[in-house]
């Protein structure tokens, strides 16, 4: 048998849920043919080389499989027709696997590790997000105190300053009556 790549990138903007819909439909293409599915490696979403069909992004998956051949049209027919799936490339990775029960075993490991390192960067992200959160709320509480410190008092006992009354026989020019009624005469 011979392990098989298939690379896909699928549009940023599908769910999860659709994301795992894909995956079991070539799950159930690559068990139709005799195939053995090892692994699938999510590499998230990532900013794509060049803009594709309007996006800039996309969501990159591999699916790692031991196969004779048979099935790798019927996978890249069944992703050419998905509208979903921006591209796909699939490389013949290893042309001879002799112990397939040995690469299953090791395909399974690397799924345990994947999924322990998910774990953890999910436990990191949680705690990160709650921290930011306390960060927030301890700026928002200091900037709320220095608004009261510096909130000013209401200024209704200003002297000369927006009245209207007081403004009257006011001169932009710096000329008097008196002095326009000599300059006339």
């Amino acid at each position: 048998m011979r392990e098989y790549e298939t690379t896909f990138i699928v549009q940023p903007e599908i769910s999860d849920e659709g994301l795992q819909a894909i995956c079991e439909r070539l799950d159930g293409i690559v068990e139709k043919h005799g195939a053995v599915r090892l692994f699938y490696d999510d590499m998230g979403r990532r900013r794509l080389a060049y803009e594709i069909r309007n996006f800039q992004k996309g969501h990159y998956l591999t699916l790692f499989y031991l196969d004779d051949g048979k099935a790798v049209p019927e996978l890249e027919r069944a992703l050419r027709l998905d509208d979903s799936v921006l591209r796909f490339l699939t490389v013949l990775a290893n042309e001879d696997v002799r112990d397939i029960e040995a690469r299953k075993a090791e395909a399974a490991e690397i799924e345990r590790v994947r999924a322990e390192r998910a774990a953890e960067r999910a436990a990191r992200e949680a705690k990160d997000a709650e921290r930011e959160a306390e960060e927030a709320a301890r700026e928002a509480e200091e900037a709320a105190l220095a608004g009261e410190l510096l909130e000013a008092p209401d200024d209704e006992d200003d002297e000369g300053f927006g009245d209207e009354d007081d403004d009257e026989g006011f001169d932009p020019e710096g000329d008097s009556e008196e002095e326009e009624k000599e300059g006339e005469g």
